[in-house]
């Protein structure tokens, strides 16, 4: 409501504008923009239209996406010009979106399963997701890195000695948003067991732990599935659809975590570093706010669907 009321004032000024300017100057000045240079003739509707279609159709030969330079010289206007058309059409021809379906016959199944544990979780129970965050690379820049200072900004070496990679477990409690998390040097279906255990004796032995995951193969390994069925009634496994990742809520901890405090760092201070901050996320946890029901994923589901 608020857009179209913005929209129709807009509107209005500009059709008060044009009535003051007429009863003031007469029909001659409807024809000129005075927001224009003396001889500069305005861009027809007819070469916008050719300029959105050649940005939305095809692709110059020199390159993989049209600039506003490429476009200005093809349709033979000014780049501001070019930049002010495909700003009010919202045409943006450097930008490209990737997307991607998940190929899981149960698709909708898991997704109404994982989404009803968001909103509805049972009672007398404990809802983990629980993922490993693979290939982190372990680095250390060869010298120091030099301080911000008044007008220059940090600086840091561009060779670095590198050390491999590290896998982070983590499982993210969804109604506390209390996180637990440790590096390994692999991410086998050991360490995976492994992990599992020791998140279950931190949480109360009376209640059911719902874990939401993956179908990675270490998380359905033989050891892992006979642990498994050797705790009866302590465990209850949701994998989410496959090429679905974003059902499980950990990975929008892993773009905290990753965004905030995982940089280039050797294995002991990268290690040291992850558990301060774990530390210091679980001294203030929020729990993050699941919005969409199955209904409403399976609705946008069928709707990209189609517009492919």
């Amino acid at each position: 409501m608020e857009s179209t009321a913005e929209s129709l004032n807009i509107s209005l000024s500009s059709l008060f504008r044009y009535v003051k300017r007429f009863n003031a100057e007469g029909l001659e000045s409807l024809l000129k923009d005075k927001t224009r240079k003396p001889g500069k003739i305005p861009v027809s509707e007819e070469k916008k239209n050719e300029l959105c279609r050649i940005a939305c159709a095809k692709e110059p030969d020199d390159a993989v996406h049209w600039s506003v330079r490429s476009l200005a010289k093809r349709v033979g206007i000014s780049k501001s010009s070019v930049n002010t058309i495909l700003r009010e059409r919202g045409i943006n021809p450097h930008q490209v979106e990737t997307s991607r379906f998940s190929n899981d016959d149960l698709f909708e199944e898991k997704a109404d399963e994982v989404a009803g544990l968001y909103m509805n979780p049972p009672d007398n129970a404990i809802i983990l997701c629980v993922d490993e965050k693979s290939q982190i690379q372990t680095l250390e820049r060869t010298l120091p890195q030099l301080p911000l200072r008044e007008n220059i900004p940090a600086r840091q070496t561009a060779d670095y000695v590198r050390y491999g990679t590290a896998a982070l477990f983590a499982a993210l409690n969804v109604l506390t948003g209390e996180a637990a998390g440790e590096c390994t040097d692999h991410h086998t279906s050991e360490d995976y067991l492994e992990f599992l255990k020791r998140a279950a004796r931190r949480r109360d032995a009376g209640k059911v732990l719902h874990i939401i995951t993956d179908n990675y193969a270490a998380h359905k390994s033989k050891d892992v599935n006979k642990y498994l069925e050797s705790m009866s009634g302590r465990y209850k496994v949701h994998f989410i659809a496959s090429h679905s990742s974003w059902l499980n809520l950990v990975e929008r901890w892993f773009a905290e975590i990753t965004n905030k405090r995982i940089g280039g760092e050797g294995v002991k201070e990268l290690t040291e570093s992850i558990k301060r901050y774990i530390k210091e996320w679980n001294k203030n946890s929020k729990p993050f706010l699941w919005t969409k029901s199955a209904k409403t994923i399976r609705r946008r589901k069928n709707n990209a669907r189609a517009a492919c």
